[in-house]
């Protein structure tokens, strides 16, 4: 499939699934390649035959919606925003959390793909805090639409590409070496629970401390819908709580209720203490 033609496909297709051509500039090839094997797979012989399908069958959107989720996923992605974390932005949260009397922290990775950033974020609590998080228990709910990232997530075993960027410290603590793959310990899986849910359709319940929403609405999805979902996941965020956007995301403007928080590395807005839960 030619690029050019992959590429008004989608110009075409996005809009239609609630999402924006210009998230897709940097990683079409990797999309292309998808639909270029369903196509293949269809016996169809170019984009304009596959728009013709997509017309005619309207399961077919669900394929390609399939088709043009993009997983880039890592340990310890974005170094500087898990330095911060740890640095100061988790203990302050947990010093709010142990003045009202709260027994854990309740985080939710949206997007979560195969579990990196989840488990990081507990490899994190369990090696980086110390006497910040005493006190208090990590609860960490990871959702994701694909199901079989999911089931990759929960069998928590990742190879050293997935791993490399961990602190060695980090790594040797939190998984055993199985052959060429590494396995979590339980003492760090043990704080995450996965979920199936598309976040264009639903959201779980709140109130969350910290929220992960990166590289995933405020990149790939329509305008319109990122303030929508901008504006939902404020509401799910407890009083003081932390939304942490990926490296070059930006929230859509005015959205009420959260304040950018000044620091090294992804944006990070904290939620005002008056905000209403939605």
């Amino acid at each position: 499939m030619r690029d050019t033609d992959c590429v008004a496909l989608l110009e075409w297709a996005l809009p239609r699934l609630g999402m924006r051509w210009a998230g897709f500039r940097r990683v079409r090839r990797q999309v292309c390649k998808r639909i270029a094997r369903r196509l293949r797979a269809l016996g169809l012989p170019d984009g304009s035959a596959y728009r013709a399908r997509l017309e005619g069958d309207p399961g077919e959107w669900q394929v390609l919606d399939a088709l043009c989720r993009v997983t880039i996923s890592r340990f310890y992605r974005d170094r500087a925003l898990w330095e911060r974390l740890a640095g100061d932005l988790v203990p302050a949260l947990g010093d709010a959390l142990r003045s009202r009397g709260e027994i854990e922290l309740r985080a939710w990775s949206a997007g979560c793909a195969s579990g990196e950033e989840p488990y990081t974020l507990a490899a994190l609590w369990e090696r980086a805090l110390g006497p910040s998080a005493a006190g208090l228990a990590l609860r960490v709910l990871a959702t994701d639409a694909d199901a079989r990232l999911l089931e990759r997530a929960r069998r928590a075993r990742y190879g050293a590409g997935s791993v490399r960027e961990l602190p060695p410290a980090w790594r040797a603590a939190a998984f055993r070496r199985e052959d060429s793959r590494y396995r979590l310990r339980e003492a760090y899986a043990r704080h995450v629970t996965f979920l199936r849910q598309d976040i264009r359709e639903a959201m779980p319940e709140g109130p969350w401390h910290l929220i992960f929403c990166r590289n995933l609405v405020f990149t790939y999805f329509s305008d319109p819908l990122q303030r929508t979902l901008a504006e939902r996941l404020a509401a799910r965020l407890a009083p003081a709580g932390l939304l942490v956007l990926g490296g070059h995301e930006r929230l859509p403007p005015g959205i009420a209720g959260l304040a950018p928080l000044a620091g090294r590395g992804p944006p990070v807005f904290r939620r005002d203490m008056e905000m209403e839960m939605e």
